[in-house]
């Protein structure tokens, strides 16, 4: 089973999440189905612009650590390095297809 590592924004960009699940489309459409999530924090973040398929929930689990340590800059660095425009991915393709190339060499996993 593959694990994910992904980033959510708001339509302003104003709040960046990151998160970590094990069905990607289950868990854009339960941020865009909730819309008062974060209500102390953030505006609805409903925008998948970010995420990496991980082989195992232990990588995933490093990985997700790793970029919740991310200050904004870095992070806006990364989704821009793979989104340049911050589409929303998850609107745009199918989701279990995109997959940044250059991290944790995990490219040619299926």
């Amino acid at each position: 089973m593959s694990n994910y590592i992904y980033v959510l924004t708001d339509c302003n960009r104003t709040c960046l999440h990151v998160g970590m699940t094990d069905s990607l489309q289950k868990a854009v459409n339960t941020y865009k189905e909730l819309s008062g999530i974060f209500l102390d924090t953030c505006a609805k973040v409903s925008r998948l612009v970010y995420h990496e398929t991980l082989p195992t929930e232990e990588a995933a689990a490093r990985r997700f650590k790793e970029l919740t340590r991310y200050t904004r800059m870095q992070k806006e660095k990364l989704i821009r390095k793979h989104n340049p425009n911050w589409s929303d991915l998850g609107s745009v393709r199918p989701l279990h297809s995109a997959r940044p190339t250059t991290l944790l060499n995990t490219s040619l996993r299926p």
